[in-house]
């Protein structure tokens, strides 16, 4: 079969439970939940939800069904344990002076189309509001940013560049748990759901210009108050971590000691 012998032979012996992201484990979650498994899929296969006993979805998607579990940006690791792990990890940014604003840079997309000129803009302005503070900016770039882009980050004056592997260990993780404040690009939700899950202010460069669904997301975190456009101030505000994962987990807990 299309799976290979390996898959098949599972088949035969099917799981109790099955997970499976993306499109491409769709077809295998599907047809092991025929063979008798549960079967839990994340992100829309496409494909009614019905072929699954539960789907995990972004509330973007507009994926709707009874066993649709609707989640707002995407499912991630970070909570208190994380962010403490990631301290004691990288334990030498405690040596930046506070605050600590982490600029998380991805890229243009089809869904966000900010050009060079507007990121350096916005660039110079963030570093013209810490200027009043002093304290440190802590910059790490992504897989989509350009290179353009970090050649700005790198001539940007920032305490900490990260744009590759040539820069040393990527410090994604510190910065997220050494952060006093956030400052991200709105094109990635992965990066901004991650973000919201810290205790710590969100600030989004470019919100205005997202389009699409992924708009939908950060309509909704800047309606909730979790995430701020940059502007000339970076002042704290409250906020409650965005934690979605175990809110998920949750309710499939209660699901799988149900009776089926």
């Amino acid at each position: 079969m299309s799976l290979g012998n390996a898959f098949a032979s599972t088949m035969a012996n099917p799981p109790t439970l099955v997970i499976g992201c993306g499109r491409q484990a769709a077809l295998a979650t599907r047809l092991l939940r025929r063979a008798g498994s549960r079967a839990i899929q994340i992100l829309d296969p496409r494909l009614d939800p019905r072929h699954w006993d539960r789907v995990i979805a972004p509330v973007h998607d507009e994926l709707h069904g009874d066993n649709v579990i609707p989640m707002l940006g995407s499912l991630h690791d970070v909570d208190d344990l994380w962010l403490a792990r990631a301290r004691s990890d990288f334990a030498q940014m405690a040596d930046f002076a506070s605050p600590r604003i982490a600029l998380l840079v991805g890229g243009p997309s089809k869904h966000w189309s900010m050009d060079d000129a507007d990121f350096e803009d916005a660039l110079a302005r963030l570093r013209q509001t810490m200027s009043a503070n002093r304290g440190s900016l802590l910059a790490t770039a992504s897989r989509r940013t350009p290179e353009r882009w970090r050649s700005i980050l790198r001539e940007s004056g920032a305490d900490l560049v990260w744009c590759d592997d040539n820069d040393g260990p990527n410090p994604y993780r510190g910065l997220l748990g050494w952060a006093d404040a956030i400052v991200c690009t709105a094109d990635s939700v992965n990066m901004l759901s991650e973000a919201a899950a810290t205790t710590v202010p969100v600030y989004v460069i470019g919100a205005d210009q997202i389009r699409g669904r992924p708009r939908t997301f950060v309509e909704t975190l800047l309606t909730r108050r979790r995430i701020h456009p940059l502007t000339d101030d970076l002042a704290a505000f409250a906020i409650g971590p965005l934690r979605e994962s175990a809110r998920v987990a949750g309710l499939l807990h209660d699901w799988l000691d149900s009776p089926r």
